[in-house]
């Protein structure tokens, strides 16, 4: 499949096989460190077991007036920066429940140093290197966080600039998108994770609307059912729970293009 930036191709990995996997629902805590700007720490305690973790690597951040919905795998090598066990990979939903807001002190813990994120998205201006023709067919996944449609900045964002990038390089014949939510009720924390099945088509009108935004032609983009895969990849960093929130895009490059 040459010249195609394909994001979204590959299966998940295995990798929720050989750590530790992580998934419940808890109020968060704000550590105040001070190892230079955005060093402070997001940690929250599983209540099954008591264990505080550190959930600061995930690409989306707890809101401490709302309960959160955590999964991750805990981290091979993760060090203790904050006061608590590291979850990385990590993915935090922020919940409609509300909490207290929590602050503690650094007690001794640095923090980690702010670094920017890889999944950061390039100005417009930046060059970037073209895909090669023959056109390939592309397939890019977009993730979202558990009962949102939100473009999730540093995550949701990227792999859509990806595709629009991609749409935009191999003037395509036809986009198709299939949204996709986590309908099967699963137990966390005592609480029924679920997700309402409109919402799958909501997540694909959003890429919709941003890929038309972006100057692509309105009758070349159109909503399906389903798209036939494989489709879900680094988006969701091996974790298994997640995948169940995204919207899928195939992209069939024009016959003139190749």
């Amino acid at each position: 499949m040459k010249g195609a930036l394909l994001l979204g191709v590959a299966l998940f990995t295995g990798a929720q096989d050989t750590q530790q996997a992580v998934r419940f629902i808890a109020c968060p805590v704000y550590r105040d460190t001070d190892n230079g700007r955005k060093s402070g720490c997001w940690l929250a305690s599983d209540p099954a077991t008591g264990i505080r973790y550190d959930v600061t690597a995930a690409p989306t951040k707890p809101d401490w007036n709302h309960a959160v919905l955590i999964e991750g795998m805990v981290a091979k090598d993760g060090g203790d920066p904050c006061g608590g066990t590291v979850i990385e990979p990590a993915r935090v939903s922020v919940l409609e429940a509300p909490c207290t807001r929590h602050l503690i002190k650094d007690e001794g813990y640095k923090g980690r140093k702010f670094a920017l994120p890889a999944r950061n998205v390039r100005p417009l201006y930046d060059v970037r290197k073209l895909p090669e023709k023959p056109f390939a067919e592309g397939r890019f996944t977009i993730p979202f966080g558990y009962r949102s449609s939100f473009i999730t900045y540093q995550i949701a964002d990227y792999y859509l600039d990806a595709t629009i990038n991609y749409a935009l390089d191999v003037q395509p014949a036809r986009i198709e998108i299939a949204g996709v939510a986590q309908t099967v009720p699963e137990r966390v924390s005592g609480q029924e994770i679920v997700e309402d099945a409109a919402l799958a088509r909501t997540r694909a009108d959003v890429v919709r609307r941003a890929l038309i935004i972006r100057g692509i032609a309105p009758e070349r983009v159109r909503i399906v059912e389903t798209l036939p895969g494989p489709f879900v990849a680094g988006a969701f960093d091996g974790l298994r729970w997640p995948a169940a929130r995204r919207v899928d895009v195939r992209i069939l490059p024009d016959a003139g293009g190749r």
